[in-house]
């Protein structure tokens, strides 16, 4: 878990919302529901994540959180709708950085600007991703899968949810760092794209530890490295790619709290400090690891550097593979 994040800069919080209470007890604030939109499939990690932080945050405030998933067009719809709301803090919107860092990156225009249409709140989780490759791929570990890689170019398959998904686009930065070849099948979903590297249809994928820990434990597929920069611990024996010689390899999906642009500054800071507390208990940590997610808990001003680093090597790795919107 990101406890470093949650360390410290929850008591900032607090103080900066305690120092705002005054602006907001005129207007008390929250005086009716607050909309939450999430331009992502209900059920997804994304929504989960958004979900249970902000139910735990109304439960705090004694304030009414309403989600309302509105997919579409990779997210394109609804964070839209989210960036074009009213700035007064009754509409927010849970965004992963697939729409913060890759689609703005692989579209031409798009209807938002991933770092002046939003005032961040915190970075709620990410979601543990790893290397992984069918049982019947003789590699042990990713040096072994890059020496083969190179013996074969273009001969293994990878799965990925899609063209431009997090998944692709974490296989595309392995394939950049390490200068391998491996054939890209997209499909519609990284649930599917799972299923079929345990069918043994592909060779290899990234994919969520979710979706692929019982079937490494069947022995059905085998997990090679975690992608983040440090060790999960969902996985604390797995090794991340740079322990195994990808220098640099950070791929992390994440999910975060963002209000429309221009929302007041007391409302944003007492939004901050309410997550962060909210994140904090151990009953949400409980909850977050049974759905395959890990708290992560960073302020607005982390987010916006984890964003702008993320959005820079997302560029580099698209450009350097050629990806274009469908």
């Amino acid at each position: 878990m990101k406890t470093k994040y949650l360390a410290g800069v929850f008591a900032a919080a607090v103080a900066a919302a305690c120092a705002s209470g005054a602006a907001l007890a005129q207007g008390a604030y929250p005086s009716k529901p607050i909309l939450v939109i999430c331009p992502l499939q209900s059920a997804s990690p994304s929504d989960i994540a958004v979900r249970v932080t902000v139910e735990k945050m109304g439960q705090n405030m004694g304030a009414t959180f309403v989600v309302e998933n509105q997919p579409g067009a990779a997210g394109l719809i609804g964070t839209e709708r989210a960036a074009k709301a009213a700035p007064d803090g009754y509409t927010l919107a849970g965004l992963n950085n697939s729409i913060m860092t890759m689609l703005p990156n692989i579209h031409a225009k798009i209807p938002y600007d991933p770092f002046r249409s939003f005032e961040p709140i915190v970075l709620i989780a990410s979601i543990p991703t790893a290397l992984v490759v069918h049982s019947s791929v003789p590699a042990k570990n990713v040096a072994e899968l890059t020496a083969l890689a190179k013996a074969n170019p273009g001969k293994l398959n990878y799965s990925s949810g899609g063209n431009g998904s997090p998944q692709h686009l974490a296989m595309e930065m392995y394939k950049y760092m390490a200068g391998v070849n491996l054939t890209h099948v997209p499909y519609k979903g990284a649930t599917q794209a799972a299923l079929d590297l345990v069918a043994g249809q592909v060779q290899a994928a990234f994919i969520s530890l979710t979706l692929t820990l019982p079937h490494a434990k069947a022995g059905k597929v085998r997990l090679l490295a975690f992608a983040g920069d440090k060790r999960t611990a969902m996985a604390p024996d797995l090794p991340t790619m740079q322990e195994q010689g990808v220098k640099g390899y950070n791929y992390q999906s994440w999910t975060a709290l963002y209000a429309p642009a221009g929302t007041p500054k007391p409302i944003i800071s007492r939004l901050t400090a309410e997550a962060l507390k909210a994140l904090a208990a151990p009953d949400l940590h409980e909850q977050f690891l049974k759905q395959g997610l890990e708290v992560w808990g960073a302020t607005p001003d982390q987010l916006v550097k984890i964003t702008r680093d993320e959005y820079a090597r997302m560029a580099a790795v698209i450009k350097a593979a050629g990806i274009k919107a469908d």
